[in-house]
Order: C-alpha cells, then sequence, then structure tokens
C-alpha cells in the first residue's frame, strides 16, 4: 500500500531525516515530531495510520507518550511502532506492555524497519 500517514516521533534530526526518506521511499505521508509534545499537537488537528515513536525522548518519553496514546479514544487504535537503540533484555515486552504494536532496534535496518511498518498497516 502507499499514501498511509506516518507520524513520526524522534527528537535525533539525523535519525528522522533516515527514517523519513526510508518511509517516503515507500510513498508514506510523513509527519514529523521531534517530542512527544508535538506529537500530541499534531495528533489533535491531524489523523494517521501508524506512529513512528522514538523512545528516548526529551520530556516525556517514548513509551510514557504511548501509554497516553493508548488511554485516548481517539489514538488507541493507532499500531505505534517502538524505535530505539536500548536493545537489552526486556525492553521489547516493556514496549509492547506500553501498547506498542512493533518494535524496531537502531541503527535501524531498512528491510527490518518497513517490514515492520507495512505489517502494522494492514
Amino acid at each position: 500500500m502507499a499514501g498511509e500517514k506516518i507520524l513520526l516521533v524522534e527528537d535525533n534530526e539525523v535519525n528522522r531525516r533516515l527514517a523519513g526518506f526510508l518511509l517516503r521511499s515507500q510513498d508514506y505521508q510523513v509527519r514529523e515530531a521531534p517530542s512527544a509534545k508535538d506529537a500530541f499537537e499534531i495528533l489533535k488537528t491531524e489523523q494517521v495510520d501508524l506512529i513512528v515513536m522514538d523512545i528516548q525522548l526529551p520530556g516525556m518519553d517514548g513509551l510514557e507518550a504511548t501509554t497516553k496514546l493508548k488511554a485516548e479514544p481517539a489514538t488507541a487504535n493507532i499500531p505505534v511502532i517502538a524505535v530505539t537503540s536500548y536493545a537489552m533484555a526486556g525492553d521489547r515486552d516493556k514496549a509492547l506492555a506500553a501498547g506498542c504494536s512493533g518494535y524496531v532496534t537502531k541503527p535501524i535496518d531498512k528491510t527490518i524497519f518497513l517490514a515492520e511498518i507495512s505489517r502494522h498497516l494492514k
């Protein structure tokens, strides 16, 4: 599929550019937010099909943000893919417990990343 709208929440500009490039290469519409706060502002006025959420964010981290998203009826059904460089034992379970639908580690493997996105948009 193509044209789905994805909200990319990533504070690191280089990582945001890379992930945004990969997503746009698959014809996804990408909205970018450098923080959870910015993501919540975007979601007040825009609907998205999927959220790519960095776990380590300034202010509110990605797991807390995901928990809040899942508690709100307007955003509860949006799949959230956690992206993190902290791939320690148990981190995947923490992300899934917070409400994430998927989990991808950094550095991003483009094939795995795009497959995970596609899997959750079907």
